[in-house]
């Protein structure tokens, strides 16, 4: 029995080896998910994921409801998503993993108005959209929702303030 088992770890810790001799000669690289896999994890997303699917946005979209939404956005969102929400002026935006979306794309527009809401306030496992509960108002995230159905065209806001070379004021330099 001892033999047997011995025999079993031994295998074990050749394979690893041998796994590691591989990598080591190939070379270990990320690449973009295929359209198989990614139709996989949308779909995941979109039907078992994330919830709140029924949920009715109860901030009506108004001007200036799309407003409020923008401002809360650009104090909260435009660091990941750009002012546009489509990642313009973000330097690192292309090369997140998995990929960051344009809010205004199919993938995202998709969801219902619920859906993003949950998103914005639980975060959206497996990426790096972190969770605004505690942050941000309930009312707050549903106006972000309006304004994320409202997107301008992408490019059509200037950059990111933290990403241009103008340094920071300071209340006290105002």
């Amino acid at each position: 029995m001892y033999k047997t088992i011995l025999a079993m770890w031994a295998g074990g810790v050749l394979l690893a080896l041998a796994a590691g001799l591989f990598m080591l000669a190939r070379g270990a690289a990320a690449k973009p998910a295929g359209k198989l896999e990614t139709l996989m994890i949308t779909a995941a997303k979109h039907h078992l994921l994330v919830e709140n699917k029924s949920a009715r946005n109860p901030v009506p979209t108004t001007s200036q409801n799309i407003l409020g939404g923008k401002q809360t956005f650009s104090h909260y969102c435009y660091v990941c998503h750009g002012l546009d929400g489509q990642g313009t002026g973000v330097p690192f935006a292309d090369a997140m993993s998995p990929p960051l979306p344009s809010l205004a794309s199919e993938s995202v527009q998709t969801y219902s108005d619920g859906q993003l809401f949950w998103v914005i306030k639980n975060g959206l496992w497996p990426s790096g959209m972190p969770r605004a509960n505690g942050i941000l108002s309930d009312n707050e995230i549903w106006s972000i929702v309006v304004y994320i159905r409202h997107l301008p065209a992408a490019g059509s806001l200037p950059d990111p303030p933290a990403y241009n070379d103008k340094p920071c004021e300071s209340p006290s330099s105002k």
